[in-house]
C-alpha cells in the first residue's frame, strides 16, 4: 500500500513545536522530511515532561518525538556561507520547504522565497510565524500561548465569567491547529505548482490559525465590534447546554439547545415537575441560577459513568469531561487508533498520537521514532551528491554537524 506523500522531499528549518507538527503531518502522509537544526539542536529537545514506568523515568522524549517522528535530522550552520550553500542544495532537489524564521531572519540566511527559487523555480515555500509576515507585528515572536490564545481573543472569551482568571492553555494546542493549517496550504500550493510549474510561497500564522478556529465568533464580532459576553455556569443560556459535576467528582457536559429536548432532559433526571415550571426558554434562562444547583444536587446523587448509562438510554446530547490519561485508555479512541505503536531499539513498544485523518487506501501514520539531532547528515549530504572528503571538510570546520 502506497502512501500519499511517498515521492515528496520536504526540507524544514524549523524549531519547538508549530512548524514541527507541520513536517510531522506531512513525514505521517509518507513524505521524506529533512529536518535542518542548529549546531546545538532544537531547543526543543529535551524540554518535554518525562514519561515514567513503574515509577522510573524513561529516558526519552516523547513530546519531541510525536512533532518529529519519521523525519531526518542534519545539522548546519546557517551563519556561515557552506552551510547555505548545503541548504540550499537539498531545496534544489525538494518539492517543499518548511521554515518558522521570521522574515528579517530568512532574508539574513538567504532562505526566502525569491532565494530558494532561483535554486529550484517550482520549490512550494511555507512560512509559519507567530503574527504574519505583514504588518507592524511582523518582527514579534510568537509562541501559541502569545500569539494564538492570548493576542487572538481566545483566552480571554474562556473565562469563567466576565472577571474570571485567565485560563492557561496545555502544551502546543495553538501550534497544532497551526500545524494543520500550515500543512493544508502546502498541499494546496504542491498542486497548484504541479499545474503551473510555477513555485508557490504560502504562509500561516499562530494569529491567523486562532481566529480562524473562532471564527464563529467573529462572525458577529467583525460586523459589531461588541464584546463577547463570558458566561458562568449560571450565566448560559440553557440549563440543557452546559456542565454538571457527578457524585464521584467528575464532570458531563450537555449540547442540547434544541427547546424540544427539555422534557426529555427533565424526565431523565427524574424531574417532571420542571418541564412546566420553567415551560419556555427564557423562563429556564431566567432561573439558571437556582437550577445550576438543583441539577447539580440531582446529578451528585451517581457516577459519571452509571449517569452515562442513563443519559444514552434515554438518548440524551452529552460527553464524559475526561481526564486525559483517561482519553489515553478510552475504548472509543482505541478503537478508531487515536495510538498507534511505535518501536524503538533503546526503549521498545511506546504509543504515540496519530495525526487527525485516516485513509481507507493508503499507508498514513507514524513512520518512525523522532532523529537524534544530527543523526543523518552524513546520509542525507551523501544522497545530495557530497563526497566523504567534502563531507569530512564540513565537519572538521563546524558547518555541519
Amino acid at each position: 500500500m502506497v502512501a500519499p506523500l511517498d515521492d515528496i522531499t520536504v526540507v524544514a528549518i524549523d524549531s519547538w513545536m508549530a512548524g514541527p507538527s507541520a513536517g510531522a503531518i506531512l513525514a505521517d502522509l509518507g513524505a521524506t522530511v529533512i529536518k535542518v537544526e542548529p549546531l546545538t539542536g532544537d531547543p526543543m529537545r529535551d524540554m518535554g515532561r518525562p514519561a515514567k514506568s513503574d515509577g522510573d523515568r524513561i529516558d526519552y522524549d516523547f513530546q519531541f518525538d510525536v512533532d518529529n517522528r519519521g523525519k531526518q535530522s542534519i545539522r548546519v550552520d546557517l551563519t556561515s556561507p557552506e552551510g547555505r550553500d548545503i541548504v540550499k542544495k537539498l531545496c534544489s532537489q525538494a518539492e517543499i520547504f518548511i521554515c518558522n524564521l521570521l522574515t528579517h531572519r530568512q532574508e539574513k540566511y538567504e532562505m526566502d522565497p525569491q532565494s530558494l527559487f532561483k535554486v529550484n523555480p517550482k520549490l512550494v515555500h511555507a512560512t509559519i510565524t507567530g503574527y504574519g509576515t505583514d504588518g507592524p507585528e511582523a518582527w514579534r515572536p510568537g509562541f501559541d500561548v502569545t500569539a494564538f490564545f492570548g493576542r487572538s481573543g481566545l483566552y480571554d472569551a474562556s473565562r469563567e465569567g466576565e472577571d474570571g482568571v485567565v485560563p492557561m492553555a496545555r502544551p502546543a494546542q495553538g501550534d497544532h491547529v497551526t500545524g494543520l493549517a500550515l500543512a493544508s496550504a502546502v498541499l494546496s500550493a504542491l498542486r497548484l505548482a504541479e499545474r503551473t510549474g510555477s513555485g508557490q510561497a504560502v504562509e500561516t500564522s499562530l494569529y491567523e490559525a486562532a481566529v480562524w478556529s473562532q471564527a464563529s465568533d467573529y462572525a458577529t464580532t467583525a460586523v459589531d465590534h461588541a464584546p463577547v459576553r463570558k458566561r458562568a455556569r449560571e450565566g448560559q443560556l440553557s440549563p440543557a447546554t452546559n456542565r454538571y459535576p457527578c457524585g464521584d467528582g467528575k464532570w458531563v457536559v450537555f449540547n442540547m439547545p434544541d427547546p424540544s429536548k427539555w422534557p426529555k432532559f427533565c424526565k431523565t433526571l427524574g424531574q417532571e415537575t420542571w418541564i412546566e415550571r420553567y415551560l419556555t426558554a427564557k423562563d429556564r434562562y431566567d432561573a439558571m441560577p437556582q437550577l445550576v444547583p438543583e441539577i447539580d444536587k440531582v446529578l451528585s446523587a451517581k457516577g459519571r459513568d452509571e449517569w452515562g448509562k442513563i443519559f444514552d438510554d434515554a438518548g440524551l446530547i452529552w460527553g464524559p469531561v475526561l481526564a486525559l490519561h483517561e482519553v489515553a485508555t478510552d475504548e472509543q479512541a482505541n478503537a478508531i487508533g487515536l495510538f498507534p505503536t511505535l518501536s524503538d531499539e533503546t526503549i521498545g513498544d511506546y504509543r504515540t498520537v496519530r495525526i487527525p485523518m485516516r485513509f481507507a487506501g493508503a499507508d498514513v501514520g507514524p513512520q518512525g521514532r523522532s532523529p537524534k539531532a544530527g543523526e543523518h547528515t552524513s546520509e542525507v549530504l551523501q544522497q545530495a551528491g557530497y563526497t566523504d572528503d567534502e563531507i569530512t571538510q564540513f565537519t572538521n570546520s563546524g558547518i555541519v554537524k
